[in-house]
């Protein structure tokens, strides 16, 4: 029997309403969802965040790639196969969008292999709060060569960088400082970087030190000390040299007998090298005194024979 038409209008209507009632609540829920989910992406977000270290370097893009042409162009022509837009793209991808307290090795893998070159045997320089010296050495001295002389150095020597999961994935306001967290991407492509020198390391190899630092020459925590040292091929260097450096005019806080030399020889031993230790080693300490010529400790040096 047919409803009444007014009944079916009724009908009608409700059914209209419901479905009304129900469109507005499923757009009110999901407009709900969205705000939670923005709101907690928001508060993980590392941008969200302000690091103690410095942001990305600005134009880091440009200063990678006039870096790299620069190595493989007017330095070392012998590395003319490199591809430096590779190289950057690899760079990149290790770090843009990701936290940057989540970078694994795997992460920078692709740009050590296109990146990585063979060191001659005895040219590797390794150094430890002695940044500035050993540097201007290998400038005057082209038979050596420290990491920062490698084209992955050469490239992110004192340059920072870092990324952000939301856009644009970098940050170029500040980045994590290893303690704030480890696995940060400068942190993680240093202790790569320096592994890999370490491995490709033959001959002779040499370690400068400072001798002025009151707490110790050797430290166990510095790279040197916990990564590139256990890196070293007993089986491929032949000898370590240690140069411990004192500044001119500053403290003599260690000499080839102190304590933490005595440790890192005893490492060194344990592994199978030869060691020889000099205090003050006369190349180095007569770039010293370019800059000291007057001074006293440079005279002395000057006199000797």
């Amino acid at each position: 029997m047919p409803l009444p038409q007014g009944s079916a209008r009724a009908r009608q209507r409700t059914v209209l309403l419901v479905g009304i009632a129900v469109l507005l609540a499923a757009l009110v829920l999901a407009v709900v969802l969205a705000s939670l989910l923005t709101h907690g992406k928001h508060e993980v977000s590392p941008k969200m965040l302000k690091w103690k270290d410095r942001g990305t370097t600005k134009n880091l893009q440009e200063v990678i790639l006039g870096r790299c042409y620069n190595y493989i162009t007017a330095q070392h022509p012998e590395l003319g196969d490199k591809d430096c837009l590779k190289i950057w793209e690899s760079l990149k991808d290790a770090f843009i969008y990701k936290n940057p307290c989540n970078i694994t090795p795997e992460d920078y893998q692709p740009l050590m292999e296109l990146a990585s070159h063979p060191i001659p045997c005895n040219k590797s320089l390794f150094w430890s709060k002695t940044g500035d010296l050993v540097h201007r050495y290998t400038k005057s001295n082209q038979n050596f060569l420290t990491l920062e002389d490698t084209l992955l150095g050469y490239m992110a020597d004192r340059v920072s960088w870092c990324g952000d999961p939301s856009a644009p994935g970098i940050n170029y306001e500040s980045c994590p400082k290893r303690s704030e967290c480890e696995s940060n991407p400068g942190s993680v492509f240093w202790k790569m970087a320096s592994k890999m020198f370490a491995e490709a390391a033959c001959g002779v190899v040499q370690v400068m030190l400072n001798g002025s630092v009151e707490a110790g020459a050797f430290r166990s925590s510095s790279i040197f000390g916990s990564i590139e040292i256990f890196n070293l091929d007993p089986d491929k260097v032949s000898e370590v040299h240690i140069w411990l450096m004192q500044d001119i005019g500053g403290p003599q806080s260690e000499s080839c007998s102190g304590h933490s030399i005595r440790r890192l020889i005893s490492i060194l031993e344990e592994r199978n090298f030869k060691i020889i230790c000099e205090d003050n080693y006369r190349p180095v300490q007569l770039l010293q005194c370019v800059h000291n010529p007057d001074h006293t400790d440079c005279r002395l040096c000057t006199n000797s024979t």
